[in-house]
């Protein structure tokens, strides 16, 4: 049913719709509005759920976790500081093999304070063995949510899923929506089946005591579940695209990039400015095409690989910033083309939220043109003096 809809409404609507057993999570900005209705939703009885509430982010995803292990499907949501006070559970939670579908409503993280969007929160636990998705607009970032309990509850795969979507830019943002019924919901996403749960009548344990002898099994177990995932999805996201007309096979999708000279490379709610950008840029004769990436972990290597072989540049655009290296996904690029010819030019831009406009991605693309890169796009010039 297509509706117009706040984003953050629509991802409750279908968590709702995913019937998680255990919800868990605490306010936070732009986070908030999922969980407060989800919060309504509980106490209208319109799912059969235990809300928990508790006092802090580190609370929410520890409950999580022992729901989880003790065999229901689970839902939290954070944001920026939240999911920094999150860490050690984040860990715990691949590191058990738990199937928690967690929406991250990315924010620039602290210090200074910024509630505004950047991807910095998700980007810092990408070494905690958690999938991540990121969203273009409010539509795939509802879908994601089904694809996401579906991919992470797969018995081959068990680990844990961030849905990423920009933070007010989507989350607070009115937008048309194809939302699922509860039958149509059920069709694609079965009851919840853990491969293993806590059972006093038949006692294991989770995360105990790894000594140097097995530890690094455990780590090499959890990489290969990630890898495996690099099929997983493309199928899981094939089969909605057949249920619902929506295909979310691709790890990556292109725009424009059949003859493209120049690819952009992004990830979240900037590939609609871009693809925008592009669209005005080609009317002026310039070759320019988008390459989005929808799973950043587990990276889709080979995929972009084969999407860039026929550029000349390739231009990314970082919402985010390894400080004293690069931006995550040029450093995640650059690994990818490795032995090519192809120079990788990296952008650090938007970060705290910084507007990002059609001439700001034009401007970018004549920068790669001069063979300039690796640089903070948009910074003030009192700042380069």
């Amino acid at each position: 049913m297509l509706e117009i809809t706040e984003g953050s409404h629509a991802v409750a609507d279908a968590v709702g719709k995913c019937r998680p057993q255990v919800i868990a999570a605490y306010p936070i900005t732009p986070q908030t509005h999922i969980v407060e209705a989800l919060a309504e939703m509980v106490a209208n009885c319109e799912i059969d759920a235990e809300y928990i509430t508790v006092e802090s982010e580190f609370s929410a995803l520890s409950a999580c976790l022992g729901a989880s292990a003790a065999g229901s499907r689970v839902y939290s949501a954070t944001t920026s500081q939240g999911l920094a006070l999150m860490f050690e559970v984040c860990f715990n939670c691949a590191g058990m093999r738990l199937p928690v579908v967690m929406s991250i409503v990315n924010r620039a993280l602290g210090a200074p304070l910024s509630i505004w969007n950047d991807q910095q929160d998700s980007i810092s636990l990408r070494d905690s063995g958690w999938l991540q998705l990121y969203a273009e607009d409010n539509q795939e970032a509802t879908d994601l949510h089904y694809l996401a309990y579906r991919v992470s509850e797969d018995h081959s795969i068990l680990l844990p899923s961030f849905v990423c979507f920009d933070g007010f830019i989507l989350s607070h943002t009115y937008e048309p929506v194809d939302t699922l019924t509860k039958e149509q919901a059920d069709s694609y996403l079965p009851p919840f089946k853990p491969f293993q749960r806590l059972d006093a009548a038949d006692p294991i344990s989770f995360g105990l005591f790894a000594a140097p002898d097995y530890y690094m099994e455990f780590r090499y177990e959890i990489d290969q579940a990630a890898k495996k995932a690099l099929s997983v999805i493309p199928k899981a996201g094939r089969e909605f695209g057949e249920l619902f007309g929506r295909d979310y096979s691709g790890l990556v999708e292109g725009y424009r990039m059949d003859d493209a000279d120049c690819a952009l490379v992004a990830m979240g709610s900037i590939c609609g400015t871009v693809k925008d950008a592009i669209d005005e840029m080609r009317d002026a004769g310039k070759k320019v095409g988008l390459l989005k990436i929808r799973s950043f972990r587990p990276f889709p290597a080979e995929e972009v690989k084969k999407a860039l072989s026929g550029v000349s540049r390739v231009a990314v655009l970082d919402k985010n910033i390894s400080l004293g290296s690069k931006g995550a996904v040029a450093l995640e690029i650059r690994d990818a083309l490795y032995g090519s010819q192809t120079p990788v030019y990296d952008y650090i831009i938007a970060l705290g939220g910084r507007d990002v406009r059609k001439k700001d991605i034009a401007r970018v693309v004549s920068l790669a043109e001069e063979g300039k890169g690796d640089l903070f796009y948009g910074l003030r010039d009192e700042v380069l003096k």
